[in-house]
């Protein structure tokens, strides 16, 4: 990481060319960054930047993008024959190959082999722990996960994932470079999933269920959940919302929610810790959050005009 600042990252090497790699390069070519894919074989990569360049135009020519971002990425993207080619000169790596921890590690191996030895390296590993993987490094502390979400270039968020051992300085720079970029760079901790998949995986895990138990069809469920708290996703979390509707109430459908469907819908114990404390949400100023009824208010005001044109774009794409 010498000199990093607003020039880092000035090469970026992404090893790993399916989906998620290819989509990560997009991230850093299309904004001048000169980035090189490397995939198992010289022809795969080779094939893999040409795929690139041709899923880029296709988003351009709709729109998606910028005018310029395809011409932009064609000249800062490269293909490389080996990770050795690929890493080297490289101030940040990042590892997108298959989800099996044998072959990131084989892949690590030969990273460090090659790469400088202040070149920070990154996993977009989506379930993972960032610990396992660090523990076969020989540098640790410049390793850590970045973990975006399909397409890249359009999904603001990307969940910075260190381990006790990466360096803080680490952190910092990956931070402020995503930022740099536009992304919503979120640091979180460690463990299976870390925050966006451990919750989307849960919330399928109920959405199967239903349908095994014929409550009600996969269409009929897509369409309660786009139409109903997917409403509210795109502009509230879930603590957000919670804090709105009452934390006691909430306490109130878990009590319903275990008699009916048993203890893994047992009220969590940090929402009854709130309610013990009559700390009910906007109602009494505190619960997971501190939001008055102003607060709420204005809100709820922003809500209400962001459904409305939600609503009219759904519409106006579904038409």
């Amino acid at each position: 990481m010498t000199g990093a600042g607003s020039s880092w990252p000035s090469r970026v090497a992404v090893v790993g060319a399916g989906t998620m790699g290819v989509g990560i390069a997009h991230v850093f070519a299309a904004s001048g960054i000169p980035t090189v894919l490397v995939d198992a074989t010289p022809e795969l990569s080779t094939a893999a930047r040409e795929r690139a360049i041709e899923l880029l135009s296709r988003l351009e020519h709709a729109g998606n993008v910028g005018g310029g971002t395809t011409a932009t990425a064609e000249l800062h993207l490269s293909a490389a024959p080996s990770i050795a080619d690929a890493v080297r000169g490289a101030d940040l790596v990042v590892e997108a190959v298959v989800e099996r921890p044998e072959a990131k590690l084989a892949v690590y191996a030969e990273i460090e082999a090659a790469a400088a030895r202040d070149a920070v390296i990154a996993t977009n590993t989506s379930s993972i722990p960032i610990g396992e993987l660090a523990a076969g490094l020989d540098s640790p502390g410049r390793f850590l996960g970045v973990h975006w979400f399909v397409p890249p270039l359009l999904v603001p968020c990307v969940e910075v994932i260190p381990t006790p051992a990466t360096d803080r300085r680490v952190v910092d720079v990956v931070v402020e470079a995503l930022t740099r970029l536009g992304k919503t760079a979120v640091v979180v901790g460690d463990g299976p999933g870390f925050v966006a998949n451990r919750i989307q995986f849960a919330m399928f895990r109920e959405a199967a269920r239903i349908v095994e138990e014929g409550i009600a069809g996969a269409e009929a469920v897509d369409e309660v959940v786009r139409s109903s708290f997917g409403f509210r996703l795109p502009f509230f979390g879930p603590f957000t919302i919670a804090d709105m509707a009452g934390l006691d109430v909430y306490a109130d459908i878990y009590e319903t929610l275990e008699r009916g469907l048993g203890a893994g819908f047992s009220a969590p114990a940090v929402l009854q810790e709130h309610v013990g404390r009559g700390e009910f949400g906007v109602k009494t100023g505190r619960g997971f959050l501190e939001l008055s009824q102003a607060q709420a208010d204005e809100l709820i005001d922003r809500r209400n005009r962001a459904y409305v044109a939600l609503a009219e774009l759904r519409q106006e794409i579904e038409s």
